[in-house]
């Protein structure tokens, strides 16, 4: 999956999450939970959706490298 792709997937994922989230002003070193007011049951949403999706395991540890769009760009275009 390219990068690309893989930003594509997380907007998705996240228009799912935040429907009324304006994802087009995101900046990709925006702090994802605190930009779109995600609380801990969305984030966990988000972590499945994008496990599910990219067939990446996203352990608990993981958590810190999806806190930006740039960081999960990045970590999950690495193969799993």
């Amino acid at each position: 999956m390219t990068p690309d792709d893989t930003e594509r997937l997380i907007r998705t994922a996240l228009h799912e999450i935040a429907p009324d989230a304006d994802l087009a002003a995101l900046a990709p070193d925006a702090d994802l939970r605190e930009t779109l007011n995600l609380d801990s049951l969305d984030f966990l949403q988000l972590v499945e959706l994008l496990s599910a999706r990219t067939g990446h395991r996203i352990d608990e540890d993981d958590y810190p490298r999806l806190a930006t769009l740039r960081q999960a760009v990045a970590f999950l275009s690495t193969p799993a």
